[in-house]
């Protein structure tokens, strides 16, 4: 299984799996069941990826879903802390808020 490389976007991750395997965006986008034009807005960062694609692409690729998951989701918090301007403190305070949201899920 490949793994994906750390500390790019998710768009730039899929952009180096489809160039590593030397595929064009139609024959990946027709594998992952998504339009080409799609297909290159996410890999420009212009559009997200949904949880169903990124298991089709962990599926064709044949890479860790759960890595790709990861990747995707700090996309999106980095973004969020960067449209709201926020510090960086935040993500200690919402460390703090998912471990109290699990207890409250357990109770």
């Amino acid at each position: 299984m490949t793994t994906v490389k750390k500390h790019t976007t998710f768009g730039e991750q899929l952009r180096q799996l489809r160039e590593a395997t030397g595929m064009t965006l139609r024959v990946v986008a027709t594998n992952i069941e998504i339009d080409p034009s799609l297909l290159a807005k996410i890999e420009r960062n212009e559009r997200r990826a949904t949880r169903q694609l990124i298991k089709n692409i962990s599926d064709f690729f044949k890479v860790n879903e759960k890595e790709l998951l990861e990747e995707f989701l700090s996309d999106q918090i980095a973004y969020k802390i960067i449209d709201e301007e926020a510090d960086l403190n935040i993500l200690k305070v919402a460390e703090e808020k998912v471990a109290y949201i699990k207890t409250l899920r357990n109770e």
